[in-house]
């Protein structure tokens, strides 16, 4: 297997592979459009806290040193990623490998939002693979992805967490830069998450594709009067499910200017959250609120928010 293919998804649907017809242009696969993160976390038993045993980055993806914010949870590894490049460009391939194993406990954030910036020819594509072992916990909370007019991005997700793990996975999408007059002005945003449990049984499927240009996204059904959505899957034991599923519902009744709600997964594998709302802001902070209580039930700690500078 090549480099190149190594980074790109094999899985590019249709809808994707129509932009890709020029690929020696943009040099795709060189030094540059190429991003790589490699991580695996452990519990260090002498040290009582989650640590970096194994780190491999290519620019444009990098993340800082661990760090240790929570004196609730002194023991979870707050990872910071960031991208010198600003955003992802046209050919760009990255992928992301993250493992925990022997009770790691960590949070991976970005520095800021992930934006994908305009694209003359072919299109751009993230992997994310994360694999939770038993009795891990990871908070994976990344960030808004705002889509510049004329992008084109696939992300495909792919979760593997333990029945006796917990994975929390959260994307944001917003409709563009709304100050420069670009809103909903992208070719295509089409994100797949997909997850399993140790015994390769599958937990959840679920796919968004988002064509502005194509498909009126006001529409009922789809986005309504909301300009941005928002999406967290949690991923736990089946013990946890229902008393998620019913705190969460309760906080969301709470936001006034956002509509959404959480559902169970089959065979109680886990809970989907889905919301709308027109300010990224609000799905943020809703989305803190439903980690502090996933820490809550399942870690019996605070979340204090996220520290960005």
């Amino acid at each position: 297997m090549s480099d190149l293919e190594f980074y790109t998804p094999d899985d590019i649907p249709p809808e994707v592979q129509a932009y890709g017809s020029d690929l020696r242009q943009l040099q795709v696969g060189r030094a540059g459009k190429i991003g790589a993160l490699k991580l695996l976390l452990e519990q260090d038993q002498v040290r009582e806290k989650t640590v970096v045993k194994e780190q491999y980055s290519k620019i444009p993806l990098f993340t800082q040193r661990a760090l240790y914010l929570e004196e609730t949870l002194p023991s979870m590894a707050y990872l910071y990623l960031i991208s010198p490049s600003g955003g992802i460009l046209q050919g760009d391939r990255y992928r992301m490998d993250i493992v925990l194993r022997k009770r790691a406990c960590a949070h991976i954030t970005t520095q800021g939002a992930t934006r994908v910036y305009r694209m003359e020819r072919n299109y751009a594509t993230q992997i994310i693979n994360a694999v939770v072992d038993d009795g891990c916990y990871l908070e994976f909370i990344p960030d808004q992805i705002i889509p510049f007019r004329d992008s084109r991005f696939y992300q495909t997700v792919n979760l593997n967490v333990h029945d006796n793990g917990t994975m929390i996975y959260s994307e944001m999408i917003v409709p563009g830069r709304v100050a420069s007059d670009e809103s909903f002005q992208y070719d295509i945003c089409y994100m797949k998450a997909l997850a399993r449990n140790q015994k390769n049984l599958l937990r959840l499927i679920d796919i968004a594709i988002l064509e502005p240009k194509r498909r009126n996204l006001h529409a009922s059904g789809i986005l309504g009067n909301f300009d941005v959505i928002g999406s967290t899957y949690i991923l736990t034991k089946a013990e946890y499910v229902k008393e998620l599923k019913n705190q969460i519902n309760s906080e969301l009744q709470k936001f006034t200017h956002i509509s959404g709600g959480a559902s169970i997964l089959p065979h109680d594998s886990g809970v989907m959250v889905r919301m709308l709302g027109n300010y990224a802001s609000d799905l943020r902070f809703a989305t803190y609120d439903i980690v502090k209580i996933v820490r809550k039930i399942i870690l019996n700690a605070s979340f204090s928010g996220m520290r960005k500078g």
